[in-house]
């Protein structure tokens, strides 16, 4: 059951706001709680629980180590999850949705690649040997590239899922992970279609506030999945060290065993020895 402490939030927030009636996808009315001047009003208790499913998802997500993809390319939303998101250190698109982002993996990579074999060409000496035409060429080409792709550098393979502001105006994102069966986590507000999306968060897409307590809220949970990793592994750490050092007590005890063993039947031969020489001399 959602708790009133975090709906009561979601309501400061406007989260509830929905679309105007005459624009709403009949396929969110198990999420809407009812309507008043034309507008949906959305259930603030089931945004609340869908919000505590999918962010449990993503904290699993990351605690894996796998990246999850920010999508948000209208103006209210840019600056928001691009905070959010890079306080998580996971990867975010704000500008234009390049077409092939995911289906067309390969290509995207190569073209961020581009970016840093001008970085270093600046670094090694070859940019000054250019024109003055040509480094205003390849300069304008990484201006360009830095902004559309700049966020996605560190994302070598593809994300784990993809988070969505909005799904209507992000359709081709949408397109593209359901082709390759990417799971997608998205605020879908009342005139968008649920049944695409893996992990629902019903709620208003469009004010800056709703977006910003829903991002934080994700962005959080995948904060403490990185958290639970570092946990983690420093515990397999700490188990191997302690493993290792258990071993090497029992490898040396072995060895001092083994030394004194060793020293034992010295020290029976050359008692033997003496005693044989001793019975050997009162003969004589």
């Amino acid at each position: 059951m959602a708790n009133n402490s975090d709906v009561k939030s979601l309501l400061d927030a406007g989260v509830h706001f929905g679309h105007l009636t005459r624009k709403w996808n009949p396929n969110m009315a198990p999420y809407i709680y009812m309507e008043r001047n034309g507008i949906h009003i959305i259930n603030l208790y089931k945004t609340s629980a869908k919000l505590a499913e999918a962010t449990e998802a993503l904290r699993n997500i990351a605690a894996s180590g796998r990246k999850v993809l920010f999508v948000a390319t209208k103006k209210q939303a840019k600056d928001i999850v691009a905070q959010h998101a890079s306080d998580a250190n996971m990867p975010y698109i704000t500008e234009r949705w390049p077409g092939g982002m995911l289906t067309n993996f390969v290509t995207i990579r190569k073209a961020v690649k581009k970016m840093a074999t001008v970085d270093r060409m600046k670094k090694d000496g070859r940019y000054e040997t250019l024109s003055k035409k040509e480094r205003l060429q390849v300069d304008r080409m990484r201006a360009k590239l830095e902004k559309n792709l700049g966020s996605i550098t560190e994302m070598t393979r593809m994300p784990a899922a993809l988070f969505i502001v909005d799904t209507v105006r992000e359709h081709i994102a949408v397109k593209e992970a359901l082709k390759l069966g990417i799971p997608i986590f998205a605020m879908v507000d009342t005139n968008a279609n649920p049944r695409d999306i893996d992990y629902v968060i019903p709620s208003n897409d469009d004010a800056s506030k709703s977006i910003d307590i829903i991002v934080k809220e994700a962005t959080d949970a995948i904060q403490a999945g990185l958290e639970d990793r570092k946990s983690e592994k420093n515990a397999e750490d700490q188990a191997k060290e302690e493993k290792e050092e258990k071993e090497a007590k029992v490898a040396k005890e072995e060895k001092v065993a083994k030394e004194a063993a060793k020293a034992d039947k010295k020290a029976a031969k050359e008692e033997k020895a003496t005693a044989e020489t001793t019975a050997k001399d009162e003969e004589e």
